[in-house]
């Protein structure tokens, strides 16, 4: 894990406690294009009512409207928590080249802990993965969240 991919987990958990503010699941996400942040989100399940608005699928959209092009080649999705199956295969259709995440994610993760969508074989493309970035800061905000929740139940 290098110091470059510290500094972008640390912008992706920037996003992930706006989440936490607004009382969404707090997971942040940012897209990096040769050296530059294109795209910034975090989960906005609650606010728009949507099922697949979380903070990679956010993020996806933002950047290929940047870049103007559906291929994110050469990009790395940094995100504070290991990508659901259904943000896991956006990614594979999107191209991207690299993802980059926090904690993982032992109910939901599709990047190796319960199934591995990006590097199946079966499919067009496969992406490159580096978990555990910050994986103890990640994991807290979310661990809070939930204890939080709990509390309120």
């Amino acid at each position: 894990m290098s110091k470059i991919d510290e500094i972008y987990i640390f912008e992706a958990l920037k996003e992930a406690k706006k989440a936490y503010e607004e009382d969404e699941v707090p997971v942040g996400a940012v897209i990096v294009y040769k050296n530059r942040i294109i795209a910034r989100g975090h989960n906005q399940v609650e606010r728009l009512k949507d099922p697949t608005a979380h903070a990679e699928m956010i993020v996806l959209t933002s950047a290929t409207n940047f870049l103007g092009t559906k291929w994110l080649n050469g990009s790395t999705l940094y995100v504070t928590i290991e990508p659901c199956s259904m943000c896991a295969g956006a990614l594979v259709l999107a191209r991207i080249k690299n993802i980059c995440f926090g904690a993982k994610d032992h109910k939901t993760g599709a990047c190796g802990s319960v199934i591995n969508i990006i590097n199946n074989k079966k499919l067009n493309h496969r992406i490159e993965v580096k978990g555990g970035i910050l994986e103890k800061e990640c994991s807290l905000l979310l661990k809070e969240f939930f204890k939080k929740k709990r509390k309120k139940a």
